[in-house]
């Protein structure tokens, strides 16, 4: 009983992990998604993490307040995507050589501030786990408050979590009625696949590809900070440790849906929780294979082929309006 009791315990643990650790991964790879519907390639995902990360952090230590700090990164991350935007977009230049520029310019900057304006690694008291309880529930005759994380197996699995990583699986259904239910959701799509018809038909294309390429730079933003002040509290530098370039795959693995980028995102933060539990507990397995089994995944799904005649005709193209 008892080692079934401890196998249990062990499963809720990677579940519990494997939910949470899902939280930046998922706000990267939904907003690259976005940016990719529309026809645009960010690989400078990574530093608007960074920046994001930082931005969140700082203005959590300085105020107190994670929502500032969520504020920040927000808007650090859409600043980013600004620029990529000018530079893809508008100035057509080569978008994958632009994405690594941008990564490198994110994680200079977040490295410098970092160092000028915190100089050590500090911590902060940021988003903590909601509790769902209630009192006097006499419809299951309890007479003292109840906690939905105390219901066996379910509760800490789903009901243990910060508002961060509620948003950002409450982000899947709101994107997939967006892109799928309403025209804005249409015009992407179509500015993805065909803008030079998108265009005919008086969509502005590269108003469409600004307003995706900077909302997957402000939910990356989201991301980072998601890291820095809800799952550790810290920041240092380089702490996104290529979670940026992984979100970018995960969009592919998914097949350009919501639904398959939160689908990724949870089996590779589950194999990443299973690994960290394997090393906790002590297998005699190295440690170095442990860690190196997310991303092991992450190569094997990506060379399957079967969701690659879902991507968008457009994607990484630069768009320039006929004049006939």
């Amino acid at each position: 009983m008892t080692q079934e009791l401890t196998v249990l315990a062990i499963i809720i643990g990677i579940a519990h992990s494997g939910i949470r650790l899902a939280t930046p991964y998922l706000y990267a790879a939904l907003g690259e998604m976005m940016a990719q519907r529309s026809g645009v390639l960010n690989l400078g995902v990574e530093g608007m993490m960074l920046m994001g990360a930082f931005a969140g952090f700082y203005v959590t230590f300085q105020t107190g307040n994670p929502w500032l700090g969520v504020l920040a990164a927000a808007v650090a991350g859409l600043l980013m995507g600004l620029i990529m935007a000018v530079v893809s977009v508008s100035l057509k230049a080569e978008q994958g050589i632009s994405g690594i520029g941008l990564y490198l310019f994110g994680l200079g900057v977040s490295s410098l501030l970092f160092k000028t304006m915190l100089g050590t690694v500090e911590g902060v008291n940021g988003f903590h786990e909601m509790q769902f309880c209630v009192a006097n529930v006499p419809l299951l005759n309890i007479d003292s408050t109840f906690c939905m994380k105390d219901i066996p197996v379910v509760g800490p699995i789903f009901f243990d979590h910060s508002v961060l990583v509620y948003g950002a699986f409450a982000l899947v259904p709101i994107l997939w009625f967006v892109l799928n239910k309403t025209t804005w959701g249409l015009n992407v799509r179509a500015v993805g696949q065909n803008p030079a018809a998108a265009d005919s038909l008086s969509v502005g294309v590269n108003r469409v590809r600004y307003e995706n390429v900077m909302l997957g730079g402000a939910l990356a933003g989201i991301a980072g900070a998601s890291l820095s002040i809800a799952l550790l509290g810290i920041f240092q530098e380089g702490m996104t440790n290529g979670m940026g370039f992984i979100a970018v795959a995960l969009v592919y693995f998914g097949g350009w849906s919501p639904v398959g980028v939160m689908a990724g995102a949870l089996l590779f933060s589950s194999v990443n929780a299973l690994q960290l539990w394997v090393q906790v507990l002590g297998f005699n397995i190295a440690s170095n294979l442990a860690v190196m089994l997310p991303y092991l995944l992450t190569i094997i799904a990506l060379a399957i082929p079967f969701r690659r005649a879902q991507q968008p005709a457009a994607l990484s193209k630069p768009f320039t309006r006929s004049e006939t």
